[in-house]
């Protein structure tokens, strides 16, 4: 077992200066870790608020609008079309920002251009590749999605295949940006621009009850999103290109280091997103559209907790990659609880909302619904689990653990479709429930104990802490004594969530030291002064 490190306070301060002459800076102080931090996740957050509530309300546009069996045909169309996405993706985002963010702290800006032309034009081959076989088998891969009519799923499969390559490249282009710590393309472009024009663009076609529209109003957002995401992209990089036009020194390995880290988690990536999308494409291979649809709803809560995560893992990622490229684990842990806090504070009032109330809130989806009631009180508990654990992965891969990473998610891939389809002929969706759950349990309990037990990192601290018990209190124990004595109904969640959005505001303030928000609301201030 490796003893925790202490923090190595040369190669952070050497690193700090390399990094200046890069153009990034090297690892510093806690507060100017948490500091920056702070800037990047108040925005993603922002950006992951506008996201979670616009593809929730896609959802349930979708739901009011059309059948369950359409429905769910569609739902299991755009959990294909995000496989193959992954597949075609070959790891690359996740290597850019690691990449980009280490050449930026050791004052290598000029192999940026490079490292981006080597990474994004096979990816975007590979995925016109990859959608035209998926637009050639839309019919064969409809039938096996689907236990039943799979109605307009070929037709989708199709529209989808078309926009694989755009897909790809905008997120390409974006975790490009990423590894220069500019979190301001991500958010505006992906998690709010792209998002409203979706839901705008679906509300018109359920509007006039055109189902066969419903596919190319939820892909062909990319395109737009692509074009601002090159742009904002090829902004960074031209002014990484070395100064009169000389030639970049470039490794002539960076090719083969670039994909033999890149490799690994393009497996993980797929495996990964077979984990968020397994559960809704056996349940329809399994059950039907009808059950699909059900699930998909429930199980939405899963995924605005995940854009939560995104949203600080995009901010952490370049500053994790580049404090352990200089093996500055004191920085790193720091990074590490400070985002565990966070994550909790933004996740854990969902959760416990959301599984004490939960057939109020699956009644937005129209009637039936709420037969998915058990669904989300099984995921909120794994999720639960989940955010205390903070981005065990992120800090993993920043690490350069990569192959570690892909044996977990495969590990926890195998959990999920095991219990899943031991599970879900006796007792339908919630097996599917509880696969994802003891899946999600899987992929965060191995990775806490390797950054432990390897790496001397861990995601526990008084800010953890702190979090646990305010959010504990203000909307576990605060809803459920409003529930017992006053019921369950709408007016009643309402209260509770009022109710405790009060306490939660001033346990925030009271224990703003601890949690680290009076350094980040400093330095969001200092961000926001007009220069002189």
């Amino acid at each position: 077992m490796s003893a925790p490190a202490t923090g190595a306070a040369e190669p952070a301060a050497s690193g700090g200066a390399e990094g200046g002459a890069g153009g990034g800076p090297g690892p510093g102080s806690k507060g100017s870790d948490v500091g920056s931090l702070a800037r990047g996740g108040a925005l993603n957050i922002v950006g992951a608020a506008v996201s979670a509530v616009a593809q929730l309300v896609v959802v349930a546009v979708i739901t009011n609008a059309f059948s369950q069996a359409e429905a769910g045909v569609f739902f299991a169309a755009t959990s294909a079309f995000l496989l193959f996405g992954a597949v075609a993706e070959l790891g690359t985002q996740t290597s850019l920002v690691y990449f980009i963010a280490r050449f930026r702290s050791r004052g290598r800006t000029e192999r940026i251009g490079p490292l981006v032309r080597l990474a994004l034009r096979p990816m975007v081959l590979f995925s016109a590749v990859l959608g035209a076989a998926l637009f050639a088998a839309a019919p064969w891969v409809a039938e096996v999605m689907v236990n039943g009519d799979p109605g307009d799923g070929a037709t989708y499969l199709r529209v989808l295949a078309v926009f694989l390559p755009v897909m790809n490249l905008s997120a390409g282009a974006l975790a490009a940006t990423q590894g220069f710590r500019r979190m301001r393309p991500s958010v505006l472009v992906e998690n709010i621009g792209r998002p409203l024009v979706q839901l705008a663009a679906i509300g018109a076609v359920a509007v006039a009850g055109a189902s066969g529209l419903i596919a190319i109003a939820w892909v062909g957002p990319y395109l737009p999103a692509s074009v601002l995401a090159v742009l904002a992209m090829l902004g960074l990089v031209r002014r990484t290109a070395p100064a009169g036009g000389a030639a970049p020194d470039v490794p002539p390995d960076l090719g083969r280091r670039f994909w033999r880290y890149s490799l690994p988690r393009g497996l993980a990536g797929i495996t990964q997103i077979l984990l968020q999308r397994m559960d809704i494409l056996l349940v329809a291979a399994m059950l039907g559209a009808r059950d699909a649809a059900i699930y998909t709803a429930a199980s939405r809560l899963r995924v605005v907790g995940q854009l939560a995560n995104r949203a600080i893992s995009q901010a952490v990622q370049p500053q994790l990659s580049e404090v352990l490229a200089h093996d500055d684990r004191r920085s790193a842990n720091t990074l590490y609880q400070t985002a565990t806090s966070w994550l909790m504070l933004a996740n854990w009032p969902l959760f416990l909302l959301s599984a004490l109330f939960a057939e109020q809130l699956l009644r937005m989806f129209g009637s039936g619904y709420h037969t998915g009631a058990s669904v989300i009180v099984v995921l909120a508990a794994a999720m639960l689990v989940s955010a205390g654990t903070g981005m065990v992965e992120v800090v993993l891969m920043m690490a350069g653990k990569t192959t570690w990473n892909l044996v977990n998610i495969v590990l926890a891939l195998g959990v999920n479709v095991c219990v899943s389809v031991l599970l879900i002929p006796h007792i339908g969706i919630i097996g599917a429930a509880l696969g994802g759950a003891a899946a999600l349990l899987t992929r965060n309990v191995i990775p806490l104990l390797q950054l432990r037990l390897k790496l001397g990192l861990h995601p526990f601290g008084r800010g953890s802490l702190a979090a646990a018990a305010l959010t504990g209190v203000c909307f576990g124990a605060v809803p459920l004594a409003v529930r017992l004595t006053a019921g369950d109904g709408l007016p009643q969640l309402a209260a509770a969530a009022a109710v405790g959005a009060v306490g939660y505001a001033a346990g925030c303030y009271l224990l703003r030291r601890p949690l680290n928000l009076d350094e980040a609301a400093r330095s969001i201030l200092r961000r926001g002064r007009p220069r002189r």
